[in-house]
């Protein structure tokens, strides 16, 4: 989700929502509120209390609203009773051991016993393990990147790096990364479950593995870790996935915010500039380089390469060490989603999150063993990465990034296969990969087998650069393709070499109405910059969008792809002022839907003049990232 300017306001996709509530075209009256309340907001007004946690019990209700306004519909269909809860926010202690401290003046050990900073992916994963258990089970969430400005009271939007003290800088690094949590479900709703043997935090400290073909590499290689095997921290830790074997793959979308310094004379500048670095901000976007050398691109030209790989965790082994798996290749990863193929052997599917950039696959060597977790450890070290090129005539061609083959060779500049990995963007490049506007949510169905890619819009696209799977020029609002495996006889083949494909969606409201895509009779909703998508265990599609404060709000939506309501977007609710939802993930029965919630308020300018303070809403605190659980009867 993050990029350059992105999570500043500004690269976001301009939308303006406008709501239809029926079929009758019935909309409720709009109540004027001071502050905006998304339905998530109405959960601290009523004051209903879960397990110490704000929730409200509400029948079916989702809301469209402006700056000032909230106006209640009915959607259709009804989404059915529910209750929702606050499950869990930024610095809630995972262990007793924590210390009770003011939530703004966290120390950098304080961190790293909480839970951390802006909350993307997440996951469910059940208790124990090979289970179906929807009432015990783990949590795992991505943390993003830090907001400073609203973790730190004096410290302004405008003022960061500069004011930040070393220590507020270190507190930024133990809040990034990764969260486990072990989560029980009773009476009164869901609770953590602290000092619990499975809760753990990952973050820009922890001592991370390489693995794969770009292990030990020479540009892997700093003055800290001559042999090039060994990382200190994750962050930028974006969308995610589940492999068969229950464990979690969590991307990382990019370094260029986290990493600065003089670029100049760097050795490898042409590739630093290929992965969208500039030495316009030498400090860093959060001061790190200022803080730790090794950030300092000038001081260890061969960190950044270190950084934007996938990292595999075993949540249901604290004791095991997370793993960058450097065979999925090297981008800003925009999740990691698992399918099998029809012969057993595992397909990862990823999009590279930025503007212009392509759509990838990865298949294993050898096949999941279902019967032996331990046969599955180092799975995905052994594979063919490939990369798409769509065609006009609706198929699309997966080419292999191997060293050796066709232009990937010494003769334009790679060593080996590590090298290629490591250089993934510009091996995609020569390939003739086909640039796409922003590839996001990237699921194959497991109903269907179908795969769907949310493309979030490349406002930079000309009229000259158009093709038939980027379909729009300046396409401010995103779009949505379907991706087709052939049948092997035995189901899709998520392995072949070609695919099908067409356009499901392009979103907003005019296109929508004029294309046929999305016939605006039946739908109580448009949305814009498709961003993290799931399935529920009835099939149905859920998506989040992620285009803030530019012509609306961010939501989560709810879409049938399959019978007589195929592609008719349903709002489910809209995030508080200033954030998008991420997720959303299931318990196995379905019963509960849990939705990240991050950078409420990112565009204020201090905590003092938050625009919002949701979940709590406290006078003088600051607004917390959090994990809504939604809970069906």
């Amino acid at each position: 989700m993050m990029k350059a300017d992105k999570n500043a306001g500004g690269r976001g996709n301009p939308a303006s929502r406008r709501v239809v509530s029926n079929d009758k075209g019935t909309v409720s009256k709009v109540v004027a509120k001071s502050e905006a309340p998304s339905l998530s907001a109405l959960i601290t007004r009523r004051h209903v209390l879960l397990s110490g946690l704000a929730a409200v019990a509400v029948a079916s209700v989702a809301g469209m609203r402006s700056r000032a306004a909230l106006g209640a519909i009915t959607p259709e269909p009804d989404f059915g009773s529910y209750k929702q809860q606050v499950l869990i926010r930024w610095g809630d202690p995972l262990w007793s051991t924590a210390p009770a401290v003011e939530l703004t003046a966290l120390k950098p050990q304080d961190a790293a016993q909480r839970f951390g900073y802006n909350n993307d992916f997440i996951t469910f994963l059940p208790l124990p393990y090979g289970s179906t258990s929807s009432d015990h089970g783990l949590l795992v969430a991505n943390h993003e990147y830090p907001v400073p400005h609203l973790m730190f009271k004096g410290v302004t939007r405008d003022s960061v790096p500069q004011a930040l003290t070393d220590e507020q800088v270190a507190t930024t690094l133990e809040s990034v990364g990764l969260s486990v949590v072990e989560i029980k479900r009773g009476d009164a709703g869901w609770a953590i479950v602290e000092d619990s043997k499975f809760n753990r935090r990952v973050t820009g400290t922890t001592p991370i593995k390489f693995s794969g073909p770009a292990a030990g590499h020479l540009k892997m290689q700093t003055s800290a870790d001559l042999s090039g095997h060994t990382v200190l921290g994750t962050h930028d830790n974006c969308n995610g996935g589940v492999t068969p074997w229950g464990t979690v793959l969590s991307g990382e979308e990019g370094s260029q915010d986290f990493l600065g310094g003089d670029i100049s004379s760097a050795p490898d500048y042409d590739l630093l500039m290929r992965y969208h670095y500039d030495d316009s901000t030498p400090t860093g976007k959060y001061g790190w380089p200022g803080y730790d050398k090794r950030f300092d691109i000038a001081t260890e030209p061969n960190e950044p390469n270190r950084f934007e790989w996938v990292v595999e965790l075993d949540p249901y082994d604290p004791a095991a060490v997370p793993v960058k798996r450097t065979a999925l290749g090297r981008f800003a990863h925009e999740g990691a989603h698992c399918t099998l193929a029809p012969d057993g052997r595992v397909v990862v599917y990823m999009g590279d999150d930025w503007e212009f950039e392509y759509c990838y696959r990865f298949v294993t060597d050898r096949a999941y063993n279902p019967d032996n977790r331990i046969a599955n450890k180092d799975l995905l070290d052994e594979g063919v990465l490939s990369v798409a090129c769509f065609s006009e005539d609706g198929t699309v061609l997966w080419k292999s990034l191997v060293y050796g083959k066709g232009p990937l060779t010494a003769a334009n500049g790679f060593a080996d296969q590590g090298d290629v990995l490591i250089q993934t963007r510009r091996a995609a490049d020569l390939l003739g990969a086909t640039p796409m506007d922003s590839p996001e949510g990237y699921m194959p169905d497991p109903s269907t087998g179908k795969v769907y890619i949310t493309l979030s819009g490349n406002e930079d696209r000309a009229e000259a650069t158009v093709n038939a799977a980027n379909p729009r020029a300046m396409n401010k609002s995103g779009h949505l393709l379907e991706l087709t495996p052939p049948d092997s006889g035995a189901g899709p083949d998520h392995a072949a070499t070609m695919f099908e494909w067409q356009v499901r969606l392009l979103c907003d409201e005019d296109t929508m109405k004029a294309s046929g895509f999305h016939p605006a009779t039946k739908t109580n909703g448009y949305f814009y910059a498709p961003d993290n998508i799931n399935f529920d265990p009835e099939g149905a599609m859920w998506i989040c969008s992620d285009g803030p404060n530019v012509r609306g709000e961010d939501g989560l939506w709810k879409m049938e792809t399959r019978g007589e309501n195929a592609w008719l977007s349903q709002l489910f609710f809209l995030s508080p002022q200033g954030a998008e939802c991420c997720g959303p993930a299931f318990t196995p029965d379905g019963k509960t839907m849990f939705v990240a919630i991050q950078h409420p308020g990112q565009d204020s300018a201090s905590i003092k003049d938050a625009i919002t303070r949701w979940p709590d809403f406290v006078d003088g605190e600051p607004p917390r990232p959090s994990v809504i659980a939604v809970m069906w009867e």
